[in-house]
């Protein structure tokens, strides 16, 4: 059913002698029975005829492109004229297009047959290339020759890997091979567009699936993880080589974008410090200050925000160390960690020991523990920051403190507390403080 908005764009270019479509992606979702984000739609009018007939709620938002967003009761459609593309010089954008009369030729130029079928307002699907087909078989298939899909933007290789992990949908053979060999086109790609959307297929139901079959794919962005590829780790906590165990790992994690790209990255160092003991057992000790280091590059490179590489960076470094199931262990990671970053970082120890050999799944329930001790901690509104200490520099001031010995002073009362040696009572604080002095 489409909305009442598109409806009447719809209604209102078919009323003027024009032809006009729902298409793409939203089709797609729309028999998928998901809800699209947005409704693209097509025409036959050309873009000053829609500005004409949508004046004055409209925008020339890509005239050159044959695109006009038009305002509907508040919100927005972007209503592109048919038309067929140039070369794509860039392997991304195409130097030139031209307007069509007929919705054939608009079709033919998109990516996957699953997008490539278009809606009128009464409901009928125009479907040339076996998108429906396709949509209820769960395969992703280049229009046309998949190799010049590919060449023509190298972004759809990405495009289909995302579409494969989100809606659980295999690659059709001669797609998936294109994919391989156009591979290294994807060095054409702006490294945002290459982030966003490997983010949404590390989110994705099935990432995992796609992950362990095209690992020379993403490597081409990711040359860090290659090494990991079936490296052995000839350690009996292990069942799955360092590639298929970060893949496992990502796969048990919630699908949240810190979280997922944290277990990608958080095992990289592994290949890099691997060093094998006289039984023949493989140990890889500091793997994970190196993994955090070519985390940093990767998310540099892929330009990540800073919030994001931020708190990666300190999940990956600490996804392997030791904190001990109590009150004063985890008051500690409170601290360095925050409530947050320590329901995350609990997150990626338990997805990390579900990717180990099933015999040493055992520290689920230690995890368990953690995550009640700090429950009961943030009931209980303890003290594990500096702005939550029952004192502040003011207090210290007026006991004569100033300068580096006032921060100083502050830690020395946060360990106290951390540690459990003394209450946040500020009475208490004070008279220790005072004592120090």
């Amino acid at each position: 059913m489409l909305p009442q908005e598109v409806l009447e764009i719809l209604r209102r270019l078919n009323g003027h002698g024009y032809e006009a479509y729902a298409v793409g992606g939203c089709v797609r979702d729309q028999l998928l029975g998901r809800t699209p984000d947005d409704w693209d739609l097509t025409t036959s009018a050309r873009p000053e005829q829609v500005m004409e007939l949508f004046a004055p709620h409209c925008i020339p938002t890509g005239l050159q492109h044959g695109t006009v967003t038009v305002r509907q009761d508040h919100r927005s459609f972007e209503v592109t004229t048919f038309r067929t593309d140039g070369i794509y010089s860039d392997h991304r954008h195409p130097d030139e297009v031209c307007f069509s009369d007929r919705l054939e030729e608009d079709l033919k130029r998109r990516d996957f047959t699953v997008g490539a079928m278009a809606m009128d307002a009464g409901g009928q699907i125009v479907d040339l290339f076996g998108g429906r087909e396709d949509l209820e078989n769960g395969v992703i298939r280049c229009v046309g020759e998949a190799d010049r899909r590919f060449d023509e933007d190298a972004l759809r290789i990405m495009r289909a890997l995302r579409f494969a992990s989100v809606l659980g949908f295999s690659i059709a053979p001669d797609t998936a091979d294109a994919i391989r060999r156009g591979r290294e086109k994807l060095r054409h790609i702006a490294a945002e567009r290459i982030c966003v959307e490997m983010t949404k297929l590390l989110c994705g139901a099935d990432a995992a699936r796609v992950l362990l079959e095209f690992p020379e794919v993403i490597g081409v962005f990711l040359p860090e993880m290659l090494p990991a590829v079936g490296f052995d780790q000839k350690n009996r906590h292990h069942c799955y080589d360092v590639w298929e165990h970060t893949v496992r790992a990502v796969e048990a994690t919630p699908a949240e974008p810190v979280l997922r790209w944290t277990m990608l990255f958080h095992d990289l160092g592994k290949p890099y410090c691997f060093t094998e003991d006289e039984a023949g057992v493989g140990h890889f000790y500091g793997h994970g200050k190196i993994s955090r280091t070519l985390a940093a590059e990767a998310m540099s490179r892929l330009k990540f925000d800073n919030d994001s590489r931020n708190r990666i960076e300190l999940l990956v470094d600490w996804h392997d160390r030791v904190i001990p199931c109590t009150r004063r262990g985890l008051r500690r990671a409170l601290n360095k960690l925050g409530a947050d970053g320590a329901a995350q970082l609990i997150a990626v120890k338990r997805a990390d020991n579900l990717a180990q050999a099933p015999a040493y799944r055992d520290r689920q329930r230690e995890l368990d523990r953690a995550e009640e001790i700090i429950a009961e901690l943030m009931a209980e509104d303890a003290c594990f920051s500096l702005k939550q200490l029952a004192v502040n520099g003011r207090d210290m001031m007026a006991l004569g403190l100033s300068g580096p010995a006032i921060g100083q002073m502050l830690q020395q009362l946060l360990d106290q507390v951390l540690e459990e040696k003394l209450p946040n009572d500020r009475e208490t604080l004070l008279r220790w403080a005072k004592e120090q002095c």
